[in-house]
């Protein structure tokens, strides 16, 4: 993996900025501390940090490669896990290749198929490539969005980066916020509209799209979506299907030339994964495979079973480790570790996030990368395959709304009267709803609670997943560490889009089918393991720290969130632990605590990145 960043601009001559570039290429040095390189053209300048995972000496970028007298240059973040396939297309139809990379096998399926190369692509990525004969940047981001990608137009031309801070170093670009950004960050944060950059003039490039930047102009598009089709396979073949499409996916995901592991926290969904690749490691003689867990310093004091996690991931990661034989790592993260990085995963985030799911994911992170530099991860299994509360309880399957965002009006109530007058958060969070909704693509005679189910899916792909992929993109690459998701392959997402819920839910049970698919992978016990999600610590330590650093800033009469929140009201959420705060906010995931400790991380973001809000 590694950190790309980009400038066009058809009225300036770009050979004159080298120190820009590599000023912008610099804020990514956790993304690729491997190498950080520029290249500069008239018009059109990029920058690279590289991470090496494959091909260290022929995987140098930016990269650029000629045919007939035109030259074409890529900047590209992200792994191909069918570069082979691709390589043996392209070589017969004559093309040759001096590097073993997946780099030079993206750019040359460029020159080949042009703007189409991305159907073509099996894997994760954010790329560019300039044409130089034509004058032309494409970019393009992978299906699922596991890459990310930001860009900046401006009348002069665009830049471009794989996070926000890349951007925002350049000197024409100002850290502004304005009401649709407030809107972002105290509606929907820590998710964010598709496309959307919350900072003003930034966006994203979405997930599945493509833009081309010329002299006329830019244009964006979407290359692939999922297709809403009947499905006609019986029962035993949509099993096997499923079993095989996992399997490949996993195995392809464990190439690399740089030591890799597995996350594993006893649920089916990482230890599927770990037992896959385990077996991938002894038929291929490659050693035993390591795999690494995380748990907060006396959560087995602490721990309460809750509807979200109903029991602790410690006896079941013990389990598996020891039923796959692995190399196990069990790391415990302390109270003052996990604080520490609160304020840490809001720069690798360049926004507030997830509280201490991200802080920990972050030294988590930083752990695994002393003995790794490659980890699979089980994200997204939950929302391709059903794994939520949301997709079988009927009353938050019947409500139009985020099903993991119900405290809308709660959330208003944090700010000061005037400004929750001014953003209007229950009507903009509905908007967002209800254009995502929208989107989902239908299947004619489908019956009404299909197609609602179909739209919780889709909603899913774009909201919740997307929370859950940034996260795991930015704390794992701010510790220099590439992660992989197996379970977001493209082809496994088509497939399983079509299977019926009843299907899906086979046995009755969560992830029914996917369980199913298992059957002989994993034992039992394991494999019918309810779900439970990413651990959060219990420690009252932790409460009492957040409830100090978020009391300090309220103290502190220059803290830029007192111009935004209602002090009175925040004031309570403190004194009673976030138990003030009543309606579940993003799952489990930031309730109590968590929130105390998000609004935390919104003051030291608009301090951080000394923001310019403006309500208008």
């Amino acid at each position: 993996m590694c950190g790309i960043t980009g400038w066009l601009n058809w009225k300036k001559d770009l050979r004159d900025e080298t120190k820009t570039m590599e000023q912008m290429a610099r804020q990514l040095s956790f993304r690729g501390p491997d190498a950080l390189n520029t290249w500069i053209s008239p018009h059109c300048a990029f920058g690279h940090t590289r991470l090496i995972v494959v091909d260290p000496a022929g995987g140098h970028q930016p990269m650029t490669k000629s045919k007939q007298g035109n030259s074409y240059t890529i900047a590209y973040n992200g792994e191909l896990y069918n570069t082979e396939d691709i390589r043996k297309e392209l070589l017969n139809k004559g093309y040759t290749f001096n590097s073993h990379s997946d780099t030079e096998v993206l750019l040359t399926s460029y020159i080949e198929w042009g703007e189409e190369c991305v159907g073509y692509l099996n894997g994760i990525f954010a790329f560019a490539i300039w044409d130089d004969l034509r004058e032309s940047l494409f970019l393009a981001r992978d299906r699922m969005g596991v890459k990310p990608l930001f860009y900046h137009e401006s009348t002069d031309g665009l830049l471009f980066a794989s996070e926000l801070k890349a951007i925002l170093k350049h000197p024409a670009v100002k850290a502004k916020v304005d009401r649709e950004g407030l809107q972002e960050i105290f509606g929907l944060g820590p998710s964010r509209t598709p496309g959307h950059g919350v900072f003003k003039g930034i966006r994203e490039l979405r997930p599945a799209h493509a833009m081309r930047a010329d002299r006329n102009g830019t244009k964006i598009w979407r290359y692939w979506d999922v297709e809403s089709k009947e499905h006609s396979d019986p029962l035993d073949e949509t099993i096997e299907k499923v079993r095989i499409l996992v399997k490949d996916s996993i195995e392809r995901q464990l190439v690399a030339d740089v030591p890799v592991c597995t996350f594993l926290s006893g649920g089916v969904d990482s230890s599927a994964i770990s037992s896959i690749a385990q077996d991938y490691y002894h038929l291929h003689n490659k050693g035993t495979l390591r795999t690494f867990s995380i748990d907060y310093v006396d959560n087995d004091k602490y721990f309460s079973a809750s509807e979200f996690q109903p029991n602790s991931d410690a006896p079941w990661i013990k389990k598996v480790s020891a039923d796959l034989q692995t190399d196990h790592k069990n790391l415990v993260i302390h109270t003052d570790e996990l604080v520490e990085h609160l304020k840490q995963s809001v720069l690798a985030r360049d926004l507030p996030g997830m509280a201490d799911v991200d802080s920990s994911l972050l030294w988590f992170s930083k752990q695994i990368k002393k003995e790794a530099t490659v980890a699979l991860s089980g994200e997204c299994a939950d929302e391709i395959f059903g794994g939520y509360p949301w997709f079988h309880k009927p009353e938050l399957l019947e409500k139009e709304q985020f099903p993991w965002m119900r405290s809308t009006e709660e959330r208003a109530l944090l700010l000061k009267e005037p400004l929750r007058k001014k953003l209007d958060l229950q009507n903009y969070v509905k908007q967002r709803y209800r254009e995502t909704a929208a989107e989902t693509p239908a299947l004619y005679g489908e019956s009404s609670i299909e197609a609602r189910r179909r739209e919780l899916f889709y909603l899913n792909f774009n909201w919740f997943m997307q929370t859950l992929l940034e996260r795991k993109d930015r704390m794992s690459m701010g510790a220099s560490l590439e992660v992989r998701v197996p379970f977001s392959d493209h082809r496994i997402v088509e497939y399983v889009w079509n299977i019926p819920w009843e299907m899906k839910m086979l046995d009755n049970r969560e992830k029914g089918i996917l369980r199913k698919a298992l059957k002989g992978v994993l034992e039992d016990d394991v494999l019918y393991r309810k779900k439970s999600p990413y651990p959060k610590t219990h420690n009252p330590n932790y409460t009492k720290a957040v409830k100090g650093w978020l009391s300090e800033i309220l103290l502190k009469r220059s803290s830029p969130i007192l111009e935004l929140v209602d002090e009175e009201k925040v004031t309570d959420i403190i004194q009673t632990d976030g138990r003030s705060f009543k309606v579940p906010w993003f799952g489990q995931l930031m309730t109590g605590p968590q929130l105390i400790a998000h609004l935390a991380q919104i003051n030291t973001w608009l301090e951080a990145y000394n923001i310019d809000i403006s309500e208008q």
